[in-house]
Formats: structure tokens, C-alpha cells, sequence
């Protein structure tokens, strides 16, 4: 993705742990003439190797076998994300703009289909989203949890490319961020304050 240099953001921790705070991401591969995407949660690892995603689609759906042919796919993780007013600037010289952070984390993905490795993606999931969840999945019937597991296809990334863009006013005057934080940050709307949330955190406006 474009990005400017002062939206650039280079702390692979600070990209890792935005991945993990937004998990429900965009999974895309290249189709038959056009690109094909899965919104589906995405749950990231860090290895010896490197950064691993992991995850599982339904058998129904047929991005795995786009990503069978190990062709590169992308996976974006997407924060926050407000509207900001020109009206939040001391310059009158100015335009309206919209301010945001994404990562993008491409490599090859690998299928499996086999009941082992596909209860292992789905004990992490559950591990991330509903621990106390087990319990009753481990009390399911033997026979329902093979149906459900036929029913899906896991899938792992091994990450060979991560771009991090947090666009959030860098090349904004201290003032201008201050003002944008403020009134972000008053917001009802969770992704409008979210990003003050994300101009703090970066140090902006102070």
C-alpha cells in the first residue's frame, strides 16, 4: 500500500499488537479475473521462524482452494478510523482528510483439511475469543465435533512482507493533533475515539 514516510510505521511490536487488538480481518487472494476476499478472524503468532497467521474458512467457501495454489495472499487488519475537519486546524488553508491505521501481512498460505491441525486452529481461536468456551466444546459429541470439523479448512501464513500505516496527523503542527484528539476522543462512535486513543498512544499532540 502507498505510504507516506511519515505514516510509516516500522515497530513490528507495535504492528503485532494492533493485529492482535484488530483480529477480524480481510483475507484476500487472486481469483479467476478478478481478486477474491474473506472477512474471517485471523489469529497471529509469533515463531522462531517469524510471524505466523492462522485460521480456518468455510469448506463451502472456495477461497481455499485459491489459496492451494500458493500463489501470495494478503491479509488486512484494519483499526480505527475517523473523518477529520479542516474546521480542527489553524490554517484555513487547508482540506478535509480521514485518519486510520492498517497493516498488511502477505505471504503463501498452506491448506490443511486433516481433523489434527484443524482442532489446533480452533483451540487458539478459542483461546483468544472465549476461553471458557472449551469446556462445552470439549463436552460436544464426538461425532458433532468431526461434522463440524469437516465443514471447515484451516489455513497458516508464514508473513514474508508487513507494512504498518498508521495515518493519524504526523504532519500536523503539535496544536492542529491536539485539537483533532479532543474532539475525536468526545466521539459516541468507538472508531472515531479510537483514534485519539491511537494519536495518544503515538505520542502526538503533546
Amino acid at each position: 500500500m502507498y505510504i507516506p514516510e511519515f505514516n510509516k510505521l516500522d515497530d513490528t511490536a507495535t504492528a503485532l499488537a494492533f493485529m492482535r487488538a484488530n483480529p477480524f480481518a480481510i483475507v484476500v487472494s487472486a481469483g479467476e479475473g478478478s481478486a477474491f476476499a474473506t472477512h474471517i478472524p485471523v489469529i497471529v503468532a509469533e515463531t522462531e521462524a517469524g510471524i505466523l497467521l492462522r485460521g480456518h474458512v468455510a469448506r463451502a467457501n472456495p477461497h481455499w482452494k485459491m489459496m492451494e495454489q500458493e500463489q501470495e495472499t494478503l491479509v488486512i487488519f484494519h483499526g480505527p478510523h475517523a473523518y477529520i475537519s479542516p474546521s480542527l486546524y489553524e490554517s484555513r488553508q487547508s482540506v478535509p482528510t480521514w485518519n486510520y491505521a492498517a497493516v498488511h501481512a502477505s505471504g503463501r498460505a498452506r491448506v490443511f483439511h486433516d481433523p489434527e491441525p484443524l482442532t489446533e486452529v480452533l483451540l487458539e481461536t478459542i483461546a483468544v475469543f472465549e476461553q471458557a468456551y472449551l469446556e462445552q466444546w470439549l463436552e460436544l459429541n464426538e461425532n458433532y465435533r468431526a461434522k463440524m470439523l469437516g465443514q471447515i479448512v484451516g489455513f497458516e501464513i508464514a508473513v514474508e512482507q508487513l507494512e504498518a500505516k498508521f495515518k493519524l496527523s504526523q504532519n500536523r503542527p503539535r496544536a492542529d493533533q491536539a485539537r483533532i484528539i479532543q474532539s475525536l476522543e468526545s466521539s459516541n462512535d468507538t472508531a472515531t475515539s479510537g483514534v485519539a486513543r491511537l494519536m495518544k498512544d503515538e505520542g502526538l499532540g503533546v
